[in-house]
């Protein structure tokens, strides 16, 4: 599906989010973040846990797309950490799991520390368009 036709079927539905973009891997947060901006959504992108969680804005982000394997502090912990600041301050946050890890394991932890949804990379962008309307 070519990304024009792909873009006036998502847009019809998902406009205007604030989005934070995680991944250690500069060239795919980077992407991704580079094909949601062009769907109408507003982005913020951090390459590892300790960035995300000093960066974000808990009063205007309301979705999180979260890698699970960062260094330092993985997306477990950031997970944990934003569910807590965000219901600290009563505020609705979309978190999903961007991940390579995708045994069901791995989809149940994800779940436990606190997301909503769990992908596979790469990542499925009518899936991931789904998940934000």
């Amino acid at each position: 599906m070519r990304i024009k036709s792909l873009k006036s079927k998502i847009v019809k539905i998902v406009k205007g989010r604030q989005i934070l973009v995680v991944d250690d891997n500069k060239s795919a947060a980077d992407s991704l973040a580079k094909l949601l901006e062009y769907f109408g959504h507003t982005l913020s992108v951090a390459y590892d846990g300790r960035d995300a969680l000093s960066e974000i804005d808990i009063h205007t982000t309301n979705v999180v797309l979260l890698d699970i394997g960062l260094p330092v502090l993985d997306g477990y912990e950031v997970a944990r950490e934003l569910r807590r600041k965000y219901d600290e301050a009563g505020r609705k946050l979309l978190l999903i799991a961007i991940s390579g890890y995708g045994q069901e394991a791995d989809k149940q932890r994800s779940l436990e520390a606190g997301f909503d949804y769990h992908l596979v990379k790469p990542v499925d962008v009518v899936i991931l368009e789904k998940l934000l309307k």
